[in-house]
């Protein structure tokens, strides 16, 4: 294996993990467990408890102790060590702020930044390692596969993400004549010389959507990136119930689409449209054949066709893509509330406000 010792002559991981967490114990033993039997390649995890009132740093102290288990001598994981997040700078968000702290402690020459909320798939860190290295990207991102629960999550979070995919589409983002740039920090896997360089998490401190800062640099530096959906590599339990669903994206809508407001009549314009056109032809074939009836079914055909392509690249399946349409109205909701939380400099999230220093540009090209 590559990069195994270091100058001492101790064995040195070659990705540190590092995953920032603040009252994850619904999450993070799920996230750990699944990290700690990754094998193919030396690693460390470091989990940075970031102010955590919850059960999160029992849970990560637990897994300090993993070594002693018979099962996991015979892998790559070098240690878990469990570091405290240091005190919020001014401007700065939690996230970046615990992250940070996890870079200072790690000795690795790539990093993997992933949220608590994922799950890793056996041998997904070494086939992401290796999937970077083959075609020379210096910041590998997956889009995880979400797993979704309640009524709520599983009519808006495919038109969410259908929407997000036609925005920021992996070909684009991926090819390096294209100004596009995303990321998911839910899984970041990065080259640590390009990391440095653009400046990391500090270079993007103040932004709550640091995955696509992030990414912006990155791209803007000339190194290449790979963003595709991690399907069959990596899941993610993004939101825990519907509030904090309405929460989590009312922090980040309004950053990832430029015009929320807009966006939000034309998804509200879109729902009438799927819901009235196909029973004003149906109804109008009953009494016979006319004009308007062949306008009403071809606008309903067309408009469909539209909305099905674009919801279907979430890749959450045809029937939750159909059912996707009466989470049409939620999404205009949730753009509308975003933009306005922005616009008043007031975004909530894990216990903390965030004010003006916070507001990214809201675009990502």
């Amino acid at each position: 294996m590559q990069n195994q010792f270091i100058a001492e002559g101790l064995r040195s991981p070659l990705v540190s993990v590092i995953v920032p967490a603040r009252n994850e114990e619904t999450n993070l033993e799920r996230c750990l467990r699944t990290l700690v039997i990754q094998e193919g390649v030396p690693f460390e995890v470091i989990i940075v408890d970031d102010g955590s009132i919850d059960g999160t740093r029992r849970i990560a102290e637990s897994f300090t102790r993993i070594k002693r288990c018979p099962g996991v001598r015979t892998n790559d994981l070098s240690e878990v060590r469990v570091v405290d997040a240091p005190a919020l700078p001014p401007n700065w968000t939690g996230k970046c702020n615990a992250v940070i702290e996890g870079v200072r402690r790690s000795r690795g020459e790539w990093l993997l930044f992933t949220d608590a909320d994922t799950e890793h798939l056996p041998g997904s860190l070494v086939a992401a390692l290796d999937e970077a290295k083959k075609v020379d990207a210096a910041m590998l991102s997956y889009s995880p596969e979400q797993k979704l629960s309640g009524v709520t999550q599983k009519l808006v979070m495919p038109v969410i993400f259908g929407e997000l995919a036609t925005r920021y589409r992996p070909r684009e983002v991926s090819n390096p004549s294209s100004p596009t740039a995303a990321a998911n920090g839910q899984y970041i896997l990065i080259r640590r010389d390009v990391y440095d360089k653009v400046g990391g998490h500090a270079a993007v401190a103040g932004e709550l959507l640091e995955d696509v800062a992030l990414a912006r640099n990155v791209k803007r530096s000339g190194a290449r990136m790979l963003f595709r959906l991690g399907a069959g590599r990596v899941r993610a339990y993004m939101y825990r119930d519907a509030r904090e669903m309405e929460q989590g994206w009312t922090k980040n809508l309004a950053l990832l689409f430029s015009q929320p407001e807009k966006l939000a009549s034309r998804r509200m314009f879109e729902f009438v449209a799927l819901s009235v056109l196909p029973f004003l032809a149906a109804a109008d074939f009953a009494f016979g054949v006319s004009t308007p009836g062949i306008a009403a079914a071809f606008a309903a055909l067309l408009l469909w066709w539209r909305y099905f392509a674009r919801v279907s690249r979430a890749h959450f399946g045809p029937l939750l893509t159909i059912a996707g349409v009466f989470g049409l109205p939620i999404f205009a909701h949730l753009l509308r509330r975003s933009a306005q939380a922005h616009a008043q400099r007031k975004v909530e999230w894990k216990g903390r406000t965030y004010g003006e220093q916070t507001q990214s540009t809201p675009t990502a090209a």
